[in-house]
């Protein structure tokens, strides 16, 4: 049975993204995105409680991300995914979306006037591929396992 695994997110950028062209010269970009929402907690008083979020931007979305800046706020939609790898003999896992689109809603206003062009963000259609050995991230040491590639 097919199962979903699709993620929606609506927030801001914590960080201008990091894009690096990895040696097989895949473009590859990742960023924070907070999320948050208020609750009123048992003694009736307001919360706010911030979610942070790992994107990754592979091939032309990471085209894409290199516009995008601290403080925009953005929408993606992209698939979760979890990864592991071994570093000093203990394996590590991270859980991060994979966006397959992503469309700016508001630019931060601390970033006007910073030679950044508006732009309109287009879907980008995946395209099945079979999949190949993981790259590695260069300088991390980290394999990419399970990549949607």
């Amino acid at each position: 049975m097919a199962g979903v695994n699709k993620v929606i997110l609506l927030g801001r950028l914590g960080k201008d993204p990091d894009v690096r062209t990895l040696e097989s010269g895949s473009k590859l970009a990742t960023v924070s995105l907070a999320t948050g929402k208020s609750y009123k907690d048992q003694s009736g008083e307001w919360q706010e409680k911030t979610e942070w979020h790992r994107l990754t931007f592979w091939r032309d979305n990471a085209d894409r991300a290199e516009r995008l800046r601290k403080g925009d706020q953005v929408y993606v939609e992209g698939e979760l995914t979890t990864r592991s790898w071994e570093q000093d003999n203990i394996t590590r896992y991270v859980t991060e979306i994979v966006v397959n689109y992503s469309q700016i809603i508001e630019r931060n206003s601390n970033n006007n006037g910073g030679g950044v062009p508006p732009i309109t963000e287009e879907p980008v259609t995946q395209t099945k591929q079979t999949k190949s050995p993981a790259p590695e991230l260069s300088g991390s040491g980290n394999p990419e396992d399970d990549l949607p590639f």
